[in-house]
């Protein structure tokens, strides 16, 4: 990529199993909306046979957090429609996502679905949840984990941190917030589309606090401190650290209410559950255990550098293309990971559990 000015929305998360291996925050963050999915899958409208039933996973990345989340939804399904009529699962993702470590995910994981149901189908589409990217009314359940907190496009740059809710610019805050507002009807609207009558959506997603705390504080200080000595040491540029942003929002439960008005309903959509929460820290309570503070920060470290650094590489002069861009992974996440072993601390990780059902036709 020769023009990183260009870019309009975040980079794949990291490929070559990567995401898979570093996304244990998400994985743990996601389990306590799964119960909420094996309920909508029993609560579901089902077509009648032959018509296909479809689970759509919208932001599916590498595919190892989905195993679990599908392979629950399928068990409840089978219990309405018995072992032999098909099901097929549909993983969405940007065009450039890491598709070959998704289908070897889902062909040798041994928690695959496609391992414990041959009447399941896999596939997948590459194309932006910020679209419609099924055929109206086809869609029988739907999942999307860790993926609409993540903005269409850069709203604007952030003049004084990575992310924007450590910001103290006001113009910023307005630019996000306008961006954040737009692309969750947008997500929303697409969705009631695709969704069949009696469908249903689960979302899981980082969130704000009553007192709108977007959480991770200590790690992103580490980032951005890390990323100001780059710069301060002549690695990067002034210009190029000034491009590096996280397109990433947290909503309040407030905010995730706001389309559906006095009235409940939004696109066809009605809330069924919608629960602000804080996840559970589980590098913190390995720390707590084994003391080692080498360990807490390599894993914390780890977690930015599989979703967020192939988006702040894109700020580079060449983009993922540049010569450094190997070594500038590399080089922040030994600095984030040192700076948080320097002073371990529990993350506050706050997460919203939605649950959507498409109401009339």
């Amino acid at each position: 990529m020769s023009n990183p000015s260009s870019v309009v929305g975040p980079a794949p998360m990291e490929g070559a199993g990567g995401y898979n291996r570093s996304s244990r925050v998400q994985a743990g963050g996601s389990l306590p909306a799964v119960p909420l999915f094996e309920q909508a899958a029993r609560a579901t409208a089902l077509a009648e046979a032959p018509e296909a039933i479809v689970i759509a996973d919208y932001g599916a990345s590498e595919g190892h957090n989905s195993l679990a989340p599908m392979a629950v939804a399928i068990s409840a399904l089978r219990k309405r429609v018995g072992p032999d009529r098909p099901i097929s699962i549909v993983h969405t993702d940007l065009p450039c996502s890491d598709w070959v470590g998704l289908f070897q995910t889902l062909e040798s994981d041994p928690s695959s679905y496609l391992r414990a149901d041959p009447a399941a189908f896999s596939s997948a589409v590459g194309r932006s949840f910020y679209e419609q990217i099924f055929p109206s009314s086809s869609v029988t359940l739907g999942w999307s984990s860790w993926a609409v907190q993540w903005l269409s496009r850069m709203p604007g740059p952030i003049p004084d941190h990575l992310q924007v809710s450590f910001s103290r610019d006001a113009a910023a805050h307005a630019a996000y917030d306008r961006q954040a507002a737009e692309d969750w009807r947008r997500f929303l609207t697409h969705r009631g589309h695709e969704l069949r009558p009696g469908g249903r959506l689960v979302v899981v997603t980082m969130a704000l606090t009553n007192a709108r705390d977007f959480g991770y504080g200590p790690l992103l200080a580490a980032m951005y401190d890390s990323l100001i000595a780059l710069r301060d040491q002549g690695f990067v540029s002034a210009a190029e650290a000034a491009r590096m942003v996280i397109p990433t929002v947290g909503r309040s439960r407030a905010d995730f209410l706001e389309p559906f008005g006095q009235s409940g309903r939004f696109a066809g959509l009605a809330i069924e559950h919608a629960e602000v929460f804080l996840g559970e820290d589980h590098i913190w309570a390995d720390f707590e255990r084994d003391h080692d503070a080498a360990e807490f920060g390599a894993r914390w470290a780890a977690f930015p550098r599989a979703s967020v650094f192939p988006t702040l590489v894109l700020g580079l002069d060449e983009g993922r293309e540049d010569p450094r861009a190997a070594m500038f992974v590399e080089i922040l996440e030994s600095g984030t990971a040192a700076r948080m072993a320097a002073a371990p601390e529990r993350m506050v990780i706050p997460l919203a559990k939605l649950v959507f059902a498409k109401v009339g036709g």
